[in-house]
């Protein structure tokens, strides 16, 4: 019997060893499974409360910030922190959330050093099952400015749309918080959404839009909403990637299919934001310029495996700085362009 014991503990340490890994094994899948979420500094951003009141300063936007892709405008972004807040010397303090399908935490560190950030989490929300998740829906519920990172608007709409998270994010608006995005975060903002869905990776560009305003161009309707984008459409890499045309088409397409009578395109410059207030006032913010491209009658010639044909988009051309009424569109200064069989008439920038 005595010999026998020496064996047994044998195995109940080889039994232990085994649990003890096992153990180890379980934690860090878990600890991989929490970091998929929630990457970098994950600090939580509900609102700090006592057993009687909440403490959390009413918020004064809604704002809108829209990237065009490339560098971020860092300023853009502390604008829109600065607007919710209620001003550049306000002591209130906000929660910041950043959305991606992908990536890494890279804004984390640049947003929490601006001024008035309490904290900052990035969220990496992949498929509509994390979409509909509870925990991440009460994150996003609970912070007072959202940023969606740049990727791909068909993942983004695919993941997000018609899910827990989508109201959430709709709730930070409708309390007066702030919602930004670059490049393909700021596509899936406007009213009507190209969601290149149908394209190939790389998406459709000038060319081939003008010569088929329908091959492999399809869009989205009714993801956010935002009441002072109301008839927009958003483009990015703007200028760099000579988009104009493209938009055109997009424009034509919608007055073409019915979709509403007048479309505004909203077409940001790379390095470059469009900052839109609670009131619907527009300032362009960094190293380009935004295009304001009207369309508000019925394209000549809009017809699939056929060339645009679309006379007097009105253009506004707004530099870096200066202003432009979303609500109250101005009457003047803006240029005439046309397109006639797939080619605009003259320089459209």
């Amino acid at each position: 019997m005595t010999k026998a014991f020496p064996s047994i503990a044998r195995r109940l340490k080889s039994t232990g060893i085994k649990l003890l890994k096992m153990g180890t094994f379980l934690i860090s899948r878990f600890i991989a499974s929490w970091k998929r979420y929630f990457l970098g500094d994950t600090v939580d951003v509900r609102p700090s409360t006592s057993p009687s009141f909440d403490v959390r300063p009413s918020l004064a936007g809604p704002v809108l910030s829209l990237g065009g892709g490339g560098p971020d405008v860092d300023d853009a972004i502390q604008w829109m922190i600065n607007q919710v807040r209620g001003g550049n010397n306000s002591g209130t303090k906000v929660n910041v959330v950043v959305l991606r399908t992908n990536g890494n935490h890279d804004y984390n560190r640049l947003i929490y050093a601006m001024k008035g950030v309490n904290s900052v989490e990035t969220l990496l929300v992949s498929n509509r099952q994390e979409a509909n998740k509870a925990d991440i829906y009460e994150k996003v519920r609970n912070a007072d400015v959202i940023f969606f990172a740049g990727g791909d608007q068909c993942q983004y709409i695919r993941n997000w749309k018609d899910t827990k998270l989508e109201a959430a994010v709709k709730s930070v608006y409708l309390k007066g918080g702030g919602v930004g995005g670059t490049s393909a975060g700021a596509m899936i903002q406007s009213d009507c959404v190209y969601d290149a869905c149908a394209s190939s990776e790389k998406g459709i560009e000038t060319r081939d839009a003008l010569e088929d305003p329908y091959r492999d161009i399809t869009f989205t309707y009714n993801f956010f909403n935002w009441s002072n984008l109301k008839g927009t459409i958003v483009d990015t890499h703007f200028d760099r990637r000579e988009r104009m045309g493209r938009i055109m088409a997009f424009i034509a397409r919608q007055i073409k299919d019915g979709v509403s009578s007048s479309v505004l395109g909203i077409a940001v410059s790379e390095s470059t934001s469009v900052l839109v207030d609670k009131n619907g006032l527009v300032k362009v913010m960094g190293r380009g310029a935004a295009y304001f491209v009207l369309g508000n009658h019925i394209p000549e010639v809009c017809e699939p495996r056929t060339p645009l044909t679309f006379s007097n988009y009105k253009i506004w051309r707004v530099r870096s700085g200066d202003t432009f009424n979303l609500r109250n569109r101005p009457t003047s200064g803006y240029y005439l362009r046309s397109v006639k069989r797939g080619r605009i008439d003259s320089n459209p920038y």
